[in-house]
C-alpha cells in the first residue's frame, strides 16, 4: 500500500512539473504473506523476497539501459536489495563501482543468525555489502554489490545489540543523530557524499521515511522518536541533488494504514521533490 499512498499524494505529476519525463512503470508482482508459509524462521518469507528482489534488479536495469534514473517506492526496506543489485551489475558490466547512502533510524545490518525477529526487512543492507542468506546477496551472481567503505548510513538511533557489533566491524560510515546534532546536517551531508562517491561513478540513495521523527511521519512500520526535523529532511536532499552524483533512489517504509491523512506519503513526495532539484527560489 505504500507505493499507493504515494502515487494518491501526487508523486508522478508533480516530478513532471519539474520538467522531468515520468514513465510510472506499475507493481512489481508481489507474493502475499498471509497465503503462504513464512519459511525460515532465521529469515522469513526468503524465497519470496528473493523472487521479488530479482524481479525488481532486473527491471531497474532496464531502466538504467534506457539511460533513465529508476525511482523505487515501497514497502518494507527489503527492497532495497532487488534495486541496488540492480544498479550495482549495471555499472559492473561497465567496470564501474556504485556507493550507498543509507538514510535510516535502523542500520538494517542484521542477518539470520543475529536478527532477533527473522524479518529481512532488517537485514537488507547487510546483504548489500555482501552478508545474509546467499539468496540475496548473490542476486546476479557476485558479492557484494557495495564495498563498505562506500556506504554511509545517515540518522541512525535504533540499532539492536548484536547488529552494532556488525556495524562497527564492516567498515561502513554511521552517522548516528548524536553526530548529526554534533555536526549538523549540511556537514553529516557532505561527508556522507564524500564517502559514496569517493571511486564510484555515484551513489544509491536508500531513503526510510522513518527516518524522520514522527511527529512528521506518523505513518511507518517502525518509529523511533528523535529523529530528523522537517527541515533537516529537505536539507538532506537538497544537497544530494547539489551534488548530482545520484543515480537512482528509493522511497520505503511508507504505511498508510497507520498514518494519518496521508501525512506520511505527502512528506515523501515533498522530499523526492527536493532530490530532484525543486527549491525554494
Amino acid at each position: 500500500m505504500g507505493p499507493s499512498a504515494l502515487r494518491l499524494a501526487g508523486l508522478d505529476e508533480r516530478v513532471m512539473s519539474l520538467g522531468y519525463d515520468v514513465q510510472d512503470l506499475g507493481n512489481i508482482s508481489v507474493e502475499q504473506p498471509e497465503s503462504l508459509p513464512v519459511g525460515p524462521q532465521r529469515a522469513r518469507y526468503l524465497a519470496e523476497i528473493t523472487k521479488t528482489c530479482v524481479r525488481l534488479g532486473t527491471m531497474v536495469g532496464k531502466v538504467l539501459e534506457e539511460k533513465r534514473m529508476p525511482i523505487v517506492l515501497g514497502g518494507d526496506h527489503s527492497v532495497a536489495v532487488g534495486t541496488v543489485a540492480g544498479l550495482s551489475n549495471y555499472y559492473r558490466q561497465q567496470g564501474k563501482k556504485v556507493g550507498l547512502i543509507w538514510i535510516d533510524a535502523h542500520a538494517d545490518m542484521n542477518t539470520p543468525d543475529s536478527s532477533p525477529t527473522g524479518n529481512v526487512h532488517g537485514m537488507p543492507l547487510a546483504c548489500c555489502i555482501g552478508d545474509g542468506p546467499k539468496e540475496l546477496t548473490h542476486i546476479f551472481d557476485f558479492a557484494p554489490k557495495v564495498d563498505p567503505k562506500n556506504v554511509a548510513i545517515v540518522g541512525l538511533r535504533d540499532v539492536d545489540r548484536q547488529e552494532r557489533t556488525h556495524v562497527q566491524k564492516t567498515g561502513v560510515s554511521a552517522f548516528t543523530m548524536r553526530t548529526i546534532d554534533e555536526m549538523g546536517m549540511r556537514a553529516v551531508m557532505r561527508e556522507a557524499v564524500e564517502i559514496a562517491s569517493n571511486g564510484t561513478a555515484g551513489f544509491h540513495l536508500s531513503f526510510d521515511m522513518d527516518v524522520v521523527d514522527p511527529r512528521e511521519a506518523p505513518g511507518v512500520g517502525t518509529p523511533v522518536r528523535g529523529g530528523f526535523t522537517y527541515r533537516e529532511a529537505h536539507l538532506a536532499m537538497e544537497m544530494i541533488c547539489d551534488c548530482c552524483q545520484v543515480l537512482s533512489m528509493e522511497v520505503v517504509e511508507v504505511n498508510p494504514v497507520i498514518d494519518e491523512v496521508n501525512r506520511t506519503a505527502i512528506l515523501g513526495v515533498e522530499l523526492v521533490m527536493s532530490a530532484l532539484g525543486k527549491r525554494i527560489l
